[in-house]
């Protein structure tokens, strides 16, 4: 979050107690965006919190470190948590986008979560996008948050279009009475 939006990077790690938030503005198909970007905590004893900041959001970015296997194993719990706490209209279609980070340490000799098993992982679930990132190097990090941009963008349309679908039905079926569909 802090690479993508102010190009910097820490080596002292701080948890996030809560939920951290940011915005950055972007220019995608000559429309300008503002994202907000939220950080929440991923311990278990800020769980709770988690319907305050999910509820709204457009997109979902879950983060693993492909050297450590047990931060791959909770992804399911993760995003089923969130589906179940953001509460979208239709969690089947609820766009996320899946980062494999910290691909820099020891040139990948302590990588415990390989390429092929994420990619399998996004597929199983609807052929989530996937990145892997170095938040250190700066590798796929603007790539990653552009393609979360663009996947909700995408996403908000598509739900627009339903919406106002099922709106003229309505109002077709209003106008053969003489009544009016204000």
């Amino acid at each position: 979050m802090n690479r993508y939006v102010y190009n910097k990077f820490s080596e002292q790690y701080k948890p996030t107690i809560g939920a951290d938030f940011i915005t950055k503005e972007l220019l995608i198909d000559d429309k300008l965006v503002t994202l907000q970007i939220w950080d929440t905590a991923g311990q278990e004893r800020f769980q709770s919190l988690g319907s305050a900041f999910y509820r709204g959001a457009d997109c979902c970015i879950l983060v693993y470190d492909i050297n450590v296997h047990r931060s791959f194993e909770t992804l399911q719990h993760w995003h089923d948590e969130f589906l179940k706490q953001a509460d979208p209209t239709d969690p089947d279609i609820f766009p996320f986008v899946l980062l494999g980070n910290k691909i820099d340490i020891d040139g990948g000799s302590s990588r415990m979560v390989s390429d092929k098993k994420a990619r399998e992982w996004c597929a199983s679930r609807g052929n989530i996008p996937y990145f892997e990132t170095s938040a250190k190097e700066d590798h796929n990090v603007d790539e990653a948050f552009l393609a979360a941009a663009k996947t909700a963008l995408t996403n908000e349309r598509e739900q627009v279009n339903i919406y106002f679908q099922g709106i003229s039905e309505t109002v077709s079926e209003v106008e053969p009475r003489g009544g009016c569909a204000c």
